[in-house]
């Protein structure tokens, strides 16, 4: 037992250093020539915990995230290799792979295809053309969304923390790449090579994205995860939606106890609150919550979140797989630091409240955060609060209420 624990711990090491000498400046080419033993065969378990170790080690998420895809070459070969059983048709990683397999073909037929014709004549007709196809492309948003708020939540209740991060920071990277793609031909200045590598360059990244997911994180969520949360996963899916294409049909569940699973998460009816100044039934509140404008999510004084509201026209994305996360684990690596500060000061008394404003098309979104705190000022938790106010921007004048005559 003790030789098989040092081989794994050689392993580990053999493959940290992999990484390590990649990041110094070594070529894919060299660094597979000379850790050829430690390469072969390797496990996505194997990468997770390697990354896992390398970032308590102190090498940042964001340095993994910046050489992800060297990473990714340098086991390419023989992360091919290893096979899983299919999934089910309706289990989500079986509508993962059907939503890679859409856009692997829209990009290598329609997106190809358009960019061919707008190379070789950037006509307006052309341009429309592309633009439709990036806006198809954009759908992918929904698939990442699902990635990262229903499995990564499950990943990191296993410790598995940084591939999930680095995966998140790649997403983002992929978001802004077609963001950029679109806005360079819809505010179009004749700038064709400039516009057909935004283009070529976001499709490369989606491509490697899907690589990833298909050899690394889904084999080791279908390693990891337990059946109960794959079916709590495909149960919230539909909340978020899908990419292109939908799951093929409905997941025959082997099982699913919903009374247990609704008692689990504090969400069955019945029973009163007392209130200082009044009394409401478990039912009333919620509802209640649900119908406050904006969306409202309570953070615990340990960074953990314990509830968010399920209003109909939500801003941001939530599923209850959020339920009992850290705060921290809940944002995209880039906003960490912020959010950290943010409770930092709250939990100091530095600061009562923050607020941040930005804009979603049309929407208007402003963004406060409340420190919440006891009678003898001690910290309980945070409250968030998002609300779409550009309805109320736009108000001028006056409407009073008039007694009817």
């Amino acid at each position: 037992m003790s030789e098989l624990i040092n081989n794994r711990e050689e392993r580990q090491e053999g493959l940290k250093q992999v990484i390590r000498d990649l990041h110094a400046g070594k070529s894919v080419d060299e660094v597979k020539e000379k850790f050829a033993d430690v390469i072969e065969g390797v496990s996505p378990t194997e990468i997770s915990q390697m990354e896992v170790a390398l970032v308590k080690e102190g090498l940042p998420i964001e340095e993994i995230q910046h050489l992800c895809n060297v990473h990714a070459e340098v086991f390419k070969g023989t992360l091919d290799e290893i096979h899983h059983p299919d999934q089910m048709p309706g289990h989500p990683v079986h509508t993962f792979k059907r939503e890679n397999q859409a856009l692997s073909k829209l990009m290598d037929e329609d997106i190809n295809k358009a960019l061919e014709d707008f190379k070789a004549n950037d006509s307006k007709e052309n341009i429309i053309k592309l633009i439709e196809n990036i806006n198809l492309l954009w759908d992918i948003d929904k698939h990442y969304s699902r990635k990262e708020n229903l499995i990564f939540p499950y990943l990191e209740n296993y410790n598995i923390t940084a591939p999930p991060q680095v995966m998140w920071g790649k997403d983002d990277e992929i978001r802004q790449l077609i963001k950029d793609a679109k806005s360079s031909l819809t505010d179009y200045l004749g700038n064709k090579d400039e516009v057909i590598k935004k283009i070529e360059t976001a499709t490369y990244e989606v491509r490697e994205m899907l690589f990833k997911e298909e050899s690394i994180l889904f084999p080791m969520a279908l390693e990891t995860l337990t059946e109960d949360e794959w079916i709590n996963i495909y149960m919230e899916s539909d909340e978020i939606g899908y990419a292109l294409v939908g799951p093929e049909k409905s997941w025959e569940l082997k099982r699913v106890n919903l009374e247990k699973r609704e008692e689990k998460e504090g969400l069955k009816e019945g029973g009163y609150v007392k209130f200082e100044t009044g009394i409401l039934s478990t039912k009333e509140l919620n509802l209640i919550l649900n119908n406050i404008p904006g969306d409202i999510t309570f953070v615990d004084k340990d960074n953990i979140v314990k509830y968010f509201s399920n209003s109909k026209d939500r801003i941001f994305a939530r599923t209850k797989a959020v339920i009992g996360r850290t705060v921290e684990n809940c944002h995209p690596p880039a906003s960490v630091n912020i959010i950290q500060n943010i409770v930092n000061d709250f939990k100091s008394g530095k600061k009562d409240s923050e607020m941040f404003w930005l804009t979603r098309g049309e929407l208007f979104v402003l963004i406060q955060y409340f420190a919440i705190r006891d009678d003898n000022g001690e910290f309980v938790g945070v409250l968030e609060h998002s609300q779409d106010v550009a309805p109320i921007r736009a108000l001028t004048g006056e409407k009073r209420l008039r007694e009817e005559a």
